[in-house]
């Protein structure tokens, strides 16, 4: 009875309001009937269709996807920390292979911790203050990382770094998918992993070089960089609607589009899918398990579990590691690797809208399943003492493998996924689920991972394998295309699917 209330309340709210906007707006194509838009699906892609064609690509859209994905690049100078740092902490803190697995995988465990709130912070503060606030626990996190004199520092500046990273790895994407064009969302939202390995690789090539406290400050420098250029770039425009701020989500579209670009019919057609998808109201976390959110939750969760069940945190967090056991010098392993990661990602960058999501998920799977087998065969060989040459070799080829194929596809395509497939009403509780699932299986692999590959890293591998070729078919079956349709386009489909 209450939600029944809340919800009559709601329409009526929301009928006054597009009357208001009705006499602003005069010219607008306004409905009334109920306060709802009259548009079925079909007319809303049809709408969005027409509309989104026309969008170029504007230095403003540029400059802002430059500034949210420098978050990314702060989310990779700490995932690369801890390969590049192994050493040196470990000795000047005398920590043990259990203490170091805890202060490697705290990064995903803090992650975790700022998922569980990433959506509903961004929903409150908007994308851009969100981006701030992310910013204050890195900083944090770099300082108490690089004063550290034992365990239990070290753990809290990682575990503040971490919750930092959490809410980044929601915002970044959901606010690039938000402002791009629909013919290069794509590419925009997977810089987002560009950025990422950019800041990888440069803590992979440094860290041979550079003590670890130093490490720790080379970190900070960027986060406080990306906190002044924030000032610089306006709000995500289908946030500022859905909050009801139609002025200011119209100055934010016209900013991205260009003064000289009339906006009118981009604007009403995200009005519109906003009215359509609000027409339930905000859908909180236990209504979120209904029959016509199954589709994309299925997809956004099973992509995010399938994702950290490969391997990928646990090969790129420890590949020091690896090498290191395969018989192969970590500082060359990690150096070529760092060479590599950089133009990888700009590949996977350019061909994203070139080829389409599912054929580079289903490529990146297969290149990952197959360097796992190698490792797997590589470790089972030298656990016999089978072709000891081979065996750094192998090694090598391996860890160069699942890092190169990751990056390419299942690295940044599931994020890109997850932006694209949920309607606003649902965006805080699905998107906070599906980061959530990211986050916490990314974390009990990198923690049980040392572990597993003292025990038997053969048989970790070979399960790390099947997973990649479970994900295959998965995204053979499930995983629609999303290339070249607007967010308009995508929710109206996948609506008219369940229906």
């Amino acid at each position: 009875m209450e939600r029944q209330k809340s919800m009559e309340k709601g329409l009526l709210k929301k009928s006054l309001s597009i009357q208001e906007r009705e006499k602003k707006f005069p010219n607008e194509d306004v409905f009334l009937e109920t306060g709802l838009s009259r548009k079925s699906p079909r007319e809303v892609i049809k709408k969005a269709q027409e509309d989104d064609g026309e969008c170029r690509v504007t230095a403003s859209v540029f400059l802002s996807t430059f500034v949210a994905v420098s978050g990314s690049f702060c989310t990779g100078c700490g995932v690369g920390f801890s390969s590049g740092a192994q050493s040196g902490i470990t000795k000047d803190l005398s920590l043990s292979v259990a203490e170091y697995s805890m202060f490697g995988s705290i990064l995903t465990l803090g992650g975790l911790i700022g998922a569980l709130f990433s959506g509903k912070v961004a929903d409150v503060l908007g994308r851009k203050r969100t981006m701030l606030f992310c910013e204050a626990f890195c900083v944090t996190g770099w300082l108490a990382v690089a004063l550290a004199q034992d365990a239990l520092w070290l753990d809290c500046g990682r575990l503040l770094l971490g919750i930092g990273v959490g809410l980044f790895s929601y915002v970044i994407p959901v606010y690039i998918a938000e402002i791009a064009p629909k013919h290069v969302r794509g590419s925009f939202v997977f810089a987002n992993q560009l950025m990422q390995n950019c800041g990888i690789a440069l803590f992979f090539i440094i860290g041979n070089f550079v003590p670890w406290r130093l490490l720790a400050i080379v970190g900070f420098v960027p986060c406080v960089l990306h906190v002044f250029c924030l000032f610089f770039i306006p709000e995500s425009p289908r946030w500022l609607a859905k909050k009801g701020r139609d002025k200011d989500c119209r100055t934010a579209l016209q900013c991205l589009r260009g003064p000289d670009v009339d906006i009118s019919r981009e604007a009403n057609t995200i009005r519109d899918t906003i009215e359509m998808s609000e027409v339930h109201g905000e859908t909180r976390m236990a209504e979120l398990f209904q029959r016509r959110y199954a589709y994309p939750l299925l997809i956004g969760v099973g992509l995010m579990f399938l994702q950290q069940l490969s391997g990928s945190s646990g090969v790129t967090y420890y590949a020091s590691s690896l090498f290191q056991k395969g018989g192969f010098p970590s500082a060359v392993g990690t150096s070529v690797i760092a060479t590599l990661m950089v133009p990888k990602a700009m590949l996977g960058t350019i061909i994203v809208d070139k080829l389409g999501r599912r054929t580079l998920l289903m490529a990146s799977c297969a290149g990952m399943g197959l360097s796992a087998l190698l490792l797997s065969v590589s470790y089972g060989f030298q656990s016999f003492g089978i072709l000891p040459a081979l065996t750094p070799i192998f090694t090598c080829i391996g860890v160069l493998g699942h890092i190169v194929t990751f990056a390419l596809g299942m690295g940044g395509l599931p994020w890109i996924i997850m932006a694209e497939i949920f309607p606003m009403n649902v965006k805080v509780s699905a998107g906070t689920l599906v980061t959530v699932t990211n986050w916490l299986f990314g974390w009990i692999v990198t923690y049980t991972f040392n572990f597993m590959l003292e025990w038997n890293a053969s048989g970790m591998f070979f399960v790390f394998s099947m997973v990649s070729a479970f994900s295959i078919v998965f995204v053979y079956f499930l995983v629609p295309e999303t290339k070249g349709r607007s967010l308009e386009e995508i929710q109206a489909l996948l609506s008219n699917y369940v229906q």
